[in-house]
């Protein structure tokens, strides 16, 4: 997915946001957002929204010289998720259909994402799980996951962010485990799961976890590790969770399938959805198209 004009905005929010979670220091504060400003203005709008998170948090980074400014928040929402693990367990496990619940809250833990929200409750989390329960996705696009799952050689499921890990653990606890990899981001990065989130999680007692070797919000392939393209391209199916993974790999891959919650216009605009909507998604490569403003 491009970047839209409305994406800069949120790249500034995004900085100042990440700046203040960091520290109190209004010197700080500007530095991002004058650096951030900086960067947009030279960022081409045919490049992707996670290119320019990618920026960000890796100034942040720099100049405050925390390698995860994001740790405590990324161990507490694991922490959460963990507790609420066994409940959802139960639910997926006495299910008419275990596959399309577990699909469904794995969607839901999606909710747990500090680029587009710089604080979240326990009661939006309780929600969001509700909603998933009582609201299911769309029938033909999960037995086409099923389906696609079954035949499927290799597959590699792209996780998202930390504490939305142990959600992604109660899906992959369905699909065909000896056949499953899973991949997280190489280094910190907003509150995106790495291997130690994983570990917390329990997944890598489950199924075999790599890093992509890169610290994008998202999948930028040119960015990553030579060992993972080459999972990546070797795989049969593909499950990317989340919307960076979405912005970044979305119309590109025909072996690719998309879950995540809609969380902005933009990309609910590019994705044929609505805002709030949680999606199942099953790629087809498109044309380029030329950049807009809209």
């Amino acid at each position: 997915m491009r970047t839209y004009f409305e994406c800069v905005p949120c790249f500034l929010r995004q900085a100042l946001e990440a700046a203040r979670i960091v520290s109190d220091d209004a010197t700080l504060h500007e530095r991002m957002l004058r650096e951030t400003l900086r960067m947009a203005a030279e960022m081409p709008f045919d490049r992707s929204p996670p290119e320019m998170g990618q920026r960000i948090h890796r100034y942040l980074r720099e100049a405050t010289g925390n390698p995860d400014p994001y740790r405590r928040i990324k161990e507490q929402s694991n922490a959460m998720a963990l507790a609420l693990y066994p409940e959802l367990q139960r639910r997926v496990r006495e299910s008419s259909d275990p596959l399309a619940t577990a699909a469904a809250l794995a969607i839901a833990g999606n909710i747990i994402d500090y680029g587009c929200r710089s604080e979240l409750s326990r009661p939006q989390v309780d929600e969001a799980i509700a909603e998933a329960l009582r609201t299911p996705l769309d029938s033909e696009s999960v037995a086409r996951l099923r389906s696609r799952a079954e035949a499927a050689e290799r597959i590699l499921y792209l996780a998202d962010n930390a504490g939305e890990i142990v959600f992604d653990r109660l899906l992959i606890e369905q699909l065909p485990r000896e056949r499953i990899a899973v991949a997280v981001r190489g280094t910190p990065v907003i509150n995106d799961a790495t291997l130690s989130d994983a570990e917390a999680a329990g997944l890598t007692a489950l199924v075999p976890v790599i890093d992509n070797g890169s610290d994008a919000p998202g999948t930028l392939l040119d960015a990553c590790s030579g060992e993972f393209r080459a999972r990546f391209d070797a795989s049969d199916l593909v499950i990317a969770k989340g919307q960076g993974n979405y912005e970044t790999l979305g119309g590109a891959h025909a072996h690719t399938v998309f879950l995540f919650m809609a969380k902005c216009a933009v990309a609910a605009r590019d994705a044929g959805c609505r805002v709030g909507e949680r999606v199942v998604l099953h790629d087809r490569p498109r044309a380029h198209s030329s950049p807009s403003g809209r």
